[in-house]
């Protein structure tokens, strides 16, 4: 039993690759796999970690400085280059330190983490941007797809109208002119059917640019859950981007109220000298201000403006940002009120003709080329339907996928 269990096992190891490989790619993986292969949001998550690292360093104080040096060494007469023969002569070692006091250093430190987070939200976007580019790129295929197998369709059903009338031609009922008609009709069917095909193979290259890879098969999407209003301006890249602007803008106006006070640095230096007493140095340096108005305050006043025109940009994003969520919430709704009048009005009609049609010909009631035609035509209306559900799906994938994923940064 323990060779014949091992034996399954390996045999399962060995189709194991081929089942994965067949299995067909479903849309959730394909958001993932969009959003690992995101060179934009790879660099955006460095950017942002650089930015962290910055901001740490942001909030300490300057390096000490250390100075050493020669004070009053003679350079003329007989005690000239000697460091020990004047008594004014002094080796000298100091140190000095820039001071910036708490408050300053929190708010340099604040405005670089407003920058770290700029970054950190400008990697999100670049991944809702893969999400959504991988979601209609995703639905395009499996639409395509879709058309493909009714153009198929189309192309069996002409063959077997075409076969059918050639078998008419020997009886009274055949026609050559039908027969011609119909070769033209499966020609054109075969064009569609490689237009069909070029269609599938463009829209399955333009998802591999996202996959990685050409998926064999594609599973059907499933119903994209659709962002509120209040969600799509909010998550919205644009407006979450002009957000951070504004903390940034915010972050460097108050660094620059800050500087407005001037940093005192602290010295320190050890004097020695040769057969005389050792010298201890201490100071200040404090910059004299002697023109704020001219300097300081104009620094925080063009600060200040850069806050107010970050603002005004993203009161100007969330206009623009609610008439995108309402033009795409229209065009939805109207998109899914047209498939519903069509699924009545039209493929229904068309379905149930394509019925009745077949119960007359079983009845001796049809010919077999009425049947080819409520067929063909039958297939036409679920292309139509199938066009409008691709534009449908479109729009759902931006209302659903634009905005920045739930968690991220805003």
């Amino acid at each position: 039993m323990t060779i014949s269990f091992l034996r399954a096992a390996a045999l399962a190891a060995a189709w194991l690759p081929a089942l994965v490989a067949a299995a067909p790619l479903s849309l959730d993986q394909a958001l993932s796999l969009a959003v690992q292969r995101s060179e934009a949001a790879r660099a955006g998550r460095v950017a942002a970690q650089g930015a962290i690292e910055s901001s740490r360093a942001a909030g300490q104080l300057p390096d000490p400085v250390l100075s050493a040096g020669i004070d009053n060494l003679p350079i003329t007469g007989p005690d000239r280059l000697s460091t020990t023969r004047d008594s004014m002569t002094m080796k000298r070692v100091g140190i000095s330190q820039e001071w910036l006091p708490a408050d300053k250093r929190a708010a340099r430190e604040s405005a670089a983490r407003a920058m770290a987070q700029r970054d950190q939200t400008q990697a999100a976007a670049a991944e809702a941007e893969a999400r959504m580019q991988a979601a209609t790129a995703y639905a395009e295929a499996w639409y395509a797809g879709e058309a493909m197998k009714l153009t198929a369709q189309a192309e069996h059903h002409l063959r077997e109208e075409l076969v059918a009338a050639r078998g008419r031609l020997p009886t009274p009922a055949g026609s050559s002119a039908e027969v011609l008609q119909l070769s033209t009709a499966q020609g054109m069917a075969e064009d569609e059917s490689a237009k069909a095909g070029q269609q599938q193979a463009n829209a399955l290259n333009a998802l591999q640019r996202w996959v990685g890879s050409r998926p064999e098969a594609l599973a059907a999407p499933p119903a994209f859950t659709l962002a509120t209003e209040a969600d799509y301006v909010a998550r919205h890249p644009a407006v979450a981007l002009l957000r951070s602007d504004v903390d940034v803008a915010r972050g460097n106006a108050t660094v620059a109220a800050q500087e407005r006070r001037a940093n005192w640095t602290w010295t320190a230096s050890y004097g020695q000298r040769t057969g005389y007493s050792d010298m201890l140095s201490v100071g200040v340096s404090i910059p004299l201000q002697i023109a704020p108005a001219q300097r300081q305050d104009r620094e925080t006043a063009a600060r200040l403006a850069l806050v107010e025109k970050a603002e005004a940009e993203l009161a100007e994003a969330i206009r623009a940002a609610t008439a995108e969520y309402q033009a795409l919430s229209s065009d939805a709704e109207r998109l899914g009120q047209r498939i519903a009048r069509y699924d009545i009005a039209i493929a229904a009609p068309a379905r149930q003709r394509t019925e009745a049609v077949l119960a007359a010909y079983r009845s001796n009631q049809a010919t077999l080329s009425t049947v080819f035609e409520a067929r063909h035509q039958e297939l036409e209306v679920q292309r139509k339907r199938l066009t409008l559900q691709r534009e449908l799906a479109r729009v759902q994938a931006q209302l659903a996928l634009k905005p920045l994923a739930e968690g991220a940064a805003l």
